[in-house]
C-alpha cells in the first residue's frame, strides 16, 4: 500500500476534512488528519475514527503502523504558526 492509496481511503471517510496529508512507506505511515469533526471527541475516539477506513488493510498486513496527527482546523492554525 502507498500513501496515495491511504489518502485516497482517508478522503472518503473524511469528505469534510480540510487536510488529509499521508507520508511514509514499507507499512509504517504517518497521517494528518484536519477535521472540525475531531472537536467534539476524546483522544482515543479520534484514533477509533481514523483506525475503521484502514482495519481491513492493517489486517491484511498492507499497512503495519499508523502514527496519527487528528487535529482540528483551529488546532492546525495554530500548529502551523507556532510549530
Amino acid at each position: 500500500m502507498n500513501p496515495e492509496s491511504i489518502k485516497s481511503v482517508l478522503v472518503a471517510a473524511f469528505p469534510e476534512a480540510v487536510e488529509v496529508n499521508v507520508t511514509g512507506e514499507g507499512g509504517k505511515f504517518q497521517v494528518t488528519i484536519v477535521s472540525e469533526e475531531f472537536a467534539s471527541l476524546r483522544p482515543v475516539a479520534k484514533q477509533q475514527r481514523v483506525y475503521a477506513p484502514l482495519n481491513e488493510y492493517i489486517a491484511s498486513g498492507a499497512i503495519h503502523a499508523v502514527t496519527m496527527r487528528t487535529l482540528t482546523p483551529e488546532e492546525w492554525r495554530k500548529a502551523k504558526l507556532f510549530g
